[in-house]
């Protein structure tokens, strides 16, 4: 493979994954506070659908966003109620609303299947970053203000909950809610709002879709996103930098399979669309299986600690699970 053909490839990468990196960063908010969000694959759909409408009937591409993230923040919103104040089954609750909003997508899009509509503006380059050796080209030359902003969204998670003391309380409602409240924070109203910011975030990985990286709108236009998404996020370790690296890596293996498809052409074309799903799946068993330890283990000790902490990685403690505050 050329270089400049790896390039191409690198850049289409990151582009295309960009939505999957809001989505990630989102269920990562959700999760490390304590509840899970399974309803992700629903709510991407119907904000996608949602946003394409609200862009289309408004003309302003801005305002899709914006509806779709407030559609986004209330089904989280159902969430959060079912999980946290009903203390009903998360699981449950989640996995009902993603088949639920992926119906609703279909039967409210239908009228607009198909049609044109805005898109985010074109892609430009940030001066003096662009200049970068290698990074500049690649990263800052050819993304749109999506992409852009994708990237500030990674260093801005991932130093609000390293490096504040809200990031603190956040990790805190999800490994021990009753230290946190202890400390006297209100770990409900917490876990509310990160659930809710989470599931914004949804729905703007749903916008993304329809008006920028897969513009438009049809019957399951982001089918099966939503669940890869939620398997980056354990593939990712419940870390925002790591969520986004495994959402770039589905993005690589995406454009990998558009090149194999153009030149094996005697090979359907429902192999290479499926085929990053597959072997986004099989990274995550592989890096969670007994074997790997077995093989870790024949390597120099420094080396096999570093790559246990990397590989090796545990839920908050306090996942899914409903929380007296008296």
């Amino acid at each position: 493979m050329e270089s400049g053909q790896l390039f191409i490839i690198l850049a289409t990468a990151i582009a295309s994954a960009t939505p999957l990196v809001f989505a990630c960063i989102g269920e990562t908010i959700t999760e490390r506070a304590g509840v899970i969000n399974l309803s992700a694959e629903g709510t991407i759909m119907l904000c996608a659908m949602v946003g394409f409408v609200a862009a289309k009937t408004a003309d302003n591409v801005w305002l899709g966003f914006v509806a779709a993230a407030l559609v986004g923040a209330l089904i989280a919103l159902v969430v959060a109620y079912g999980a946290i104040t009903l203390k009903q089954s998360q699981i449950a609750i989640g996995f009902v609303l993603a088949l639920l909003c992926s119906d609703l997508s279909a039967y409210l899009g239908n009228p607009y299947v198909r049609i044109p509509g805005p898109t985010v503006p074109p892609r430009f380059a940030i001066p003096l970053l662009q200049d970068m050796p290698f990074i500049g080209p690649l990263l800052f030359r050819e993304g749109d203000i999506l992409v852009y902003a994708g990237y500030a969204l990674i260093g801005a998670t991932w130093f609000y909950f390293y490096r504040t003391r809200g990031g603190l309380t956040l990790r805190a409602i999800g490994e021990q809610p009753a230290a946190a409240f202890a400390r006297g924070h209100n770990v409900i109203a917490l876990r509310y709002a990160y659930t809710l910011i989470g599931g914004a975030l949804m729905g703007i990985a749903g916008a993304a879709f329809s008006l920028d990286f897969k513009a438009g709108w049809s019957y399951r236009h982001t089918a099966g996103y939503g669940w890869i998404a939620l398997a980056i996020v354990i593939f990712g370790g419940w870390n925002p930098l790591r969520a986004a690296l495994g959402a770039y890596l589905f993005g690589v293996l995406q454009s990998l399979a558009g090149v194999a498809q153009s030149t094996v052409p005697n090979v359907p074309t429902q192999v290479f669309t499926v085929a990053p799903f597959v072997l986004m799946i099989l990274a995550l068993v592989l890096t969670s299986g007994d074997w790997l330890d077995r093989l870790l283990s024949y390597l120099p000790v420094n080396v096999r600690r570093s790559l246990a902490r990397i590989i090796h990685t545990a839920p908050p403690a306090a996942l899914g699970r409903p929380f007296e505050q008296d």
